[in-house]
């Protein structure tokens, strides 16, 4: 009974019967001979066996083709299912590592600082997270005498370094929060980075962002570069800002250098305070420049290669007894007490 359901019976009794019916049809022309009415109905039976045989194939290429997309589909869960438990594992990594951070032992925060970094590095996308994580550790308050903490704390400065990206790379460029943040040797040069927050920072020793390129906004209002280890120079040549700079109150203890640096946005330096030498030469100001209240106690170099039409003087005040080099149609009003006022023409 089975046999009588196959295809292959019906295509195999389908050929015998137009094998039988073609070659008896074409006997019963007297101008047929025997062998071309069986040649005839042997090729119309062939026809059927063919048409079965593609049949056949087709009926197993999408059986392949089911086979394939299931097997597809089993590896797409079994890549979701890794992907998910090394989610889980790099959770748990973070999670550990912030939880280590608290501990007291400072070799434990430098190796839960490390961990961090290395969860960021094998998964980018942590890194803005990471980052994050560093800077809240370098905002918490620290004692400058407790020489162990002052270790972990170069350490996350400059594993941060580490995981920004080039000057010139294409990728995503990440945000910085230091806003109170005591620093010393901070060194962000040849980076790139989003926006940057040293709102009232403490700078110490020195800071180089020489070679930096940041894509959003930067505020260093009322931070201050102070004496550590070394005093605090403050060196930001050929950087580029592509947003506002904002360096109003700013407090420069040592020789600042701006030389050859890019301000494409609105840019402030309001009641900033350089008590030693100050260096624009070949500045480049695009959008706004305001030097309002602006103390130069050193050698100043003002020489800007590109001024904004928009630009402020205010009680802009330099040492008469000091060298002071002015753009062009700039020029210095003497006052009392050896000082002298900026003012253009």
């Amino acid at each position: 009974m089975k046999l009588w359901r196959s295809p292959l019976a019906w295509t195999f009794l389908a050929s015998v019967v137009l094998l039988l019916g073609v070659g008896g049809w074409l006997l019963t022309d007297p101008a047929t001979s025997r062998s071309d009415a069986l040649k005839t109905g042997g090729l119309a039976g062939g026809a059927i066996v063919a048409l079965y045989a593609l049949w056949l194939n087709d009926r197993r290429r999408r059986v392949e083709e089911r086979r394939q997309d299931i097997e597809r589909q089993r590896h797409e869960l079994e890549s979701q299912r890794a992907e998910q438990d090394r989610e889980r594992v790099a959770d748990e990594r973070f999670a550990k590592a912030v939880e280590l951070l608290g501990h007291d032992a400072d070799q434990v925060r430098v190796g839960a600082l490390h961990a961090l970094a290395g969860l960021a590095r094998s998964r980018p996308a942590y890194t803005q997270t990471v980052l994050d994580v560093l800077c809240s550790y370098l905002r918490r308050p620290s004692d400058p005498e407790d020489e162990h903490e002052k270790t972990v704390r170069l350490t996350a400065q400059r594993l941060i370094t580490e995981l920004l990206p080039p000057r010139d790379a294409e990728g995503p460029a990440y945000d910085l929060d230091l806003t109170g943040a005591d620093l010393e040797y901070f060194d962000l040069s040849g980076k790139l980075v989003g926006g940057l927050l040293l709102r009232y920072a403490s700078l110490k020793s020195s800071t180089n962002l020489s070679g930096c390129r940041f894509r959003g906004r930067a505020y260093f209002t009322a931070a201050g570069t102070e004496d550590g280890r070394l005093v605090g120079y403050f060196r930001c040549r050929g950087t580029v800002f592509e947003d506002r700079a904002w360096f109003s109150g700013t407090k420069f203890s040592e020789t600042a250098d701006f030389s050859q640096t890019t301000f494409a946005g609105k840019t402030t330096f309001k009641d900033a305070l350089f008590a030693k030498d100050a260096v624009f030469l070949d500045v480049v100001a695009s959008d706004s420049l305001d030097l309002r209240r602006t103390s130069f106690g050193g050698q100043t170099d003002l020489r800007f290669a590109s001024l904004p039409s928009a630009v402020s003087l205010y009680n802009t005040l330099v040492r008469l007894e000091k060298d002071v080099q002015l753009p062009e149609g700039w020029r210095l009003e003497e006052l009392r007490d050896g000082e002298a006022r900026v003012t253009a023409e």
